[in-house]
């Protein structure tokens, strides 16, 4: 049975069965999204493209503009691993960008491009307000991380004559 909270109260009190209820569904609506993508076009996939994943919504429609764009001569999701130290303990760990597209531009040319699909908040550091707060912490970790994911990327696409760039919301869904 469904339980809606009755009040406030009901909301702040964690003994309650309506915050239980309530917290759960807030846990399912913050979950990662996770699904399987089949590409119509699936000779453009460099890989595997019975193993496409997409992490989230804004991945999943970025993987169907990649397969459906005429321009787009290949593509891959998370094929490709670059070495970053991590800014936290100081050790080598691997990134996996979220896409790699070769893409046929004005005069025929072709660029190759390391794409990042990420939320705009988490491409700019946490705003620090009075209270310094555990989300807070979490975070400027975060970013600090992406940080130091987006230097190497950056360093091995100019290595490779690459294009790197980061994709959010206002991109994925201009004009919308």
């Amino acid at each position: 049975m469904f339980c809606i909270p009755t009040s406030v109260s009901d909301l702040r009190s964690p003994y309650s069965y309506s915050y239980k209820i309530f917290e759960t569904f807030i846990y399912i609506q913050d979950m990662a999204y996770k699904s399987k993508y089949k590409p119509e076009n699936p000779t453009k996939y460099i890989g595997n493209p019975n193993n496409i994943i997409c992490r989230s919504l804004w991945e999943r429609k970025m993987c169907k503009y990649l397969d459906r764009n005429k321009n787009v001569i290949k593509w891959a999701s998370e094929e490709l691993s670059i070495p970053y130290r991590s800014p936290l303990d100081k050790k080598l760990h691997k990134y996996y960008p979220d896409f790699i597209a070769e893409i046929k531009e004005k005069g025929n040319s072709v660029q190759t491009y390391l794409i990042e699909v990420k939320p705009d908040k988490q491409t700019k550091p946490p705003i620090k307000k009075k209270k310094i707060t555990k989300t807070y912490h979490m975070n400027m970790r975060t970013f600090l991380v992406n940080e130091a994911k987006w230097e190497a990327a950056k360093k091995f696409c100019s290595d490779n004559d690459w294009k790197f760039t980061i994709l959010t919301e206002k991109q994925l869904f201009r004009g919308k």
